[in-house]
């Protein structure tokens, strides 16, 4: 057993699974290959709203190589899924386009494509709504918003108190739908044998997959794996079970034989989730020293008439700043829409742009500095519950950050700075994201030879979950991270929660740490050991369960310099720092990509990042990579990821706070900020295109 000093906490070390990734060996859920594997393609809805009346099969079951073609005629029928968005080839409506409506199986993927082309669809449309207005006919208050957040809170009297504000704001700020896209898309490879099911899936979570099949399909769980060991990503898109785990279950039990499905990626828009469009009017009561005496977030939105997800916008506006008066409501309306679902930071990241940009132009009418206006309205408790942070460090974020980016150096005057043909302006906005955990269960061995083992079923998203698992065992036990074994990604192993809502190494680790401490004790007990080792199991349902007396948040502060062309309108970004305060930082390699990962969606939130609905067809404008424009490495020239030391008793015994969300949250609104003091003209919807700019360049 190696003895060296633990590297833990915060240790830079190297993620386990690096080289397997870059030297291709990691197998990811379309690597999969069983013997005598089938193809499938889907074949998406083509009209907005209706019902399929015919499907002619005969030109594409005439494609050589092609097995079968299911549609809802003859599909395998399923169970009431547990997610509507999963009942797929059940019934011939189409309730928004891109809905599956057949699956091509053959004996290869060029075969299945070619099929798929060859199927002659006949559909009756219905006549139907794709547009979201701020006067639409359908609003309605819902019971909850996502999360189960109330969607209305109120308190005080907010109409009355910004009548009496020396200093009001009231603007509406616009955010488009927009698309999760991570580099491997969504695959599932489906093999049944002797009645048991096993599926191998790009999930972030694959005990969730397993219990959404075996509801689907009525099957007892213990009949379905579920292994998702290696996942390209998710943003939240793989964060609850998507239609390919269903299709390939459903097409393998119809042929016999594995199946794998890969959606294509101009599929990917309309069947695994988006980030809803809202409109949001914010409106802001202060006196003349800039301190907050009213409050008011409205929120519009849409779902689709699948069922009901309503963006959270509203809720940061809860937690951030101290006003007696406030009131944050949330409306959405059931459009002929793909179903909106979670994209990084749901919530925050859309409501916080529209709060510190409002932030902001209170800062401008009362010509106040951005940051201390920030400063001048830190709660004493969080203002909505009443209940006192566990721990909450944004003043410290603020002002370590003003003096890394040399905030105070600025000229606060708008449109006051040029270089050669660049108008230059700095932005800031603060970052809040909430402190969230689940039960976990976890195990942990030590065999004789030495040899340590944990065994959780977390999935690994790209976040390094292996390693700081590691790095959290190896201090509980006293030994180097190399030292520890970690097996994750099969539902075979403890079960353990999805990986999402910057909760993952939260829920894991507790169990981790817990079933570690107890085999620490016990390695203490016993030596040497007994033949086949020593295993000790840990489950945290009374300590997730517990509900905390603290509000429990991250917080951070996010700096930008952008550079507008005068001729163009083209914007850049020279220039984002973030500052953090997340809890005890665990891996100081993994934390800084996670935090500057955030951080570049942030710029494709705020520059580029634009898929709107064509009201003529239904479907999103924006369907592959070369029309949706994501950031690269050209347009994040100098980003820089930093964080305060957080000693917080009230999380976990680790101290830590997820990282995965909150570097998204801010940084649209910094960057927006930081666009209208370049130029002096405030737009209130993103993206920051040049077209929208140069109005009001010329």
């Amino acid at each position: 057993m190696t003895t060296r000093a633990p590297q833990f906490p915060g240790a830079p070390v190297v993620r386990r699974e690096a080289r397997d990734k870059v030297t291709g060996t990691a197998r990811y859920a379309a690597d999969i290959a069983p013997a005598g594997c089938l193809y499938a393609w889907t074949v998406p809805a083509t009209v907005a709203a209706g019902r399929v009346t015919a499907v002619r099969a005969v030109d594409a079951l005439a494609v050589p190589g092609v097995h079968s073609v299911l549609t809802h005629d003859n599909a395998p029928e399923l169970q009431e899924p547990d997610d509507p968005i999963l009942a797929v080839l059940q019934d011939d409506r189409v309730p928004h386009h891109g809905w599956p409506i057949a699956l091509v199986i053959a004996e290869s993927l060029e075969a299945a494509r070619t099929g798929a082309g060859e199927l002659h669809v006949e559909y009756e449309r219905d006549p139907y709504d794709v547009t979201l207005t701020d006067d639409h006919p359908g609003l309605y208050t819902p019971e909850e918003a996502n999360g189960g957040h109330p969607a209305v809170r109120v308190r005080g009297d907010v109409e009355r108190a910004l009548a009496g504000a020396s200093v009001q704001v009231d603007a509406t700020y616009r955010t488009v739908a927009l698309h999760n896209h991570p580099m491997e898309p969504h695959a599932a490879t489906a093999v049944w044998a002797d009645g048991h099911l096993t599926v191998h899936d790009s999930s972030q979570g694959s005990a969730r997959v397993r219990e959404s099949l075996a509801r689907a399909l009525g099957l007892d769980p213990d009949r379905i794996t579920v292994v998702s060991e290696h996942v390209g990503g998710g943003f939240g898109s793989k964060g609850t079970t998507r239609p390919q785990a269903v299709l390939a279950a459903m097409a393998a039990r119809h042929t016999g034989r594995p199946v794998k499905l890969v959606f294509p990626r101009p599929q990917l828009a309309e069947v695994v989730g988006h980030r809803a469009p809202t409109i949001q009017r914010v409106r802001l009561g202060a006196d003349l020293d800039g301190v907050l005496t009213a409050v008011s977030h409205e929120i519009v939105t849409q779902t689709s008439t699948v069922k009901e997800f309503v963006e959270q916008a509203a809720v940061p506006a809860r937690v951030m700043y101290a006003s007696p008066h406030s009131r944050t409501v949330h409306r959405v309306t059931a459009l002929d829409v793909p179903s909106p679902s979670w994209m990084r930071a749901p919530g925050e990241a859309s409501g916080m742009y529209a709060l510190e940009s409002a932030m902001d132009e209170l800062a401008s009418a009362l010509g106040l500095d951005p940051v201390e206006l920030r400063l001048r309205n830190e709660p004493e408790t969080e203002p909505d519950s009443g209940r006192p942070f566990s721990s909450r460090g944004l003043a410290a974020c603020l002002r370590d950050g003003a003096a890394r980016f040399g905030w105070h150096d600025r000229d606060p005057r708008p449109a006051a700075r040029q270089e050669g043909r660049w108008l230059m302006g700095t932005g800031v906005a603060s970052a809040t994201y909430p402190v969230l955990v689940s039960r976990s269960t976890a195990s942990a061995h030590a065999a004789r030879d030495g040899a340590l083992r944990i065994a959780v079923n977390a999935t690994d998203i790209g976040t390094g979950a292996r390693t700081v698992l590691a790095q959290i065992a190896a201090e509980a036990l006293g030994v180097d991270p190399e030292a520890v074994r970690v097996d994750i990604g099969s539902t075979d192993l403890p079960v353990a929660p999805l990986a999402g809502g910057s909760s993952g190494t939260a829920s894991w680790g507790w169990a981790v740490h817990k079933a570690a401490t107890a085999l620490a004790a016990r390695l203490a007990e016993h030596r040497p050991l007994p033949a086949d080792g020593i295993t000790t199991t840990a489950d945290t349902e009374e300590e997730a369960g517990e509900e905390s007396p603290y509000a429990r948040h991250a917080f951070g502060a996010h700096f930008a310099e952008t550079a507008v062309d005068a001729v163009t309108g083209e914007v850049r970004v020279r220039r984002l720092l973030g500052v953090y305060a997340a809890g005890r930082i665990l891996n100081a390699r993994t934390a800084r990509s996670q935090f500057t990962g955030g951080m570049v969606m942030g710029i494709g939130m705020a520059l580029t990042e634009d898929c709107g609905i064509d009201p003529d067809f239904g479907d999103f404008t924006a369907r592959d990579l070369a029309s949706y424009h994501v950031p690269v490495c050209a347009d994040t020239a100098d980003i820089q990821a930093h964080w305060i030391e957080e000693d917080d008793r009230h999380l976990n015994p680790m101290g830590s706070k997820g990282i995965g969300e909150i570097g998204i949250v801010g940084t649209a609104a910094a960057i927006g900020n930081a666009v209208r003091h370049a130029t002096g003209a405030r737009l209130r919807e993103l993206p920051l295109t040049p077209d929208t700019l140069l109005p009001y360049l010329l």
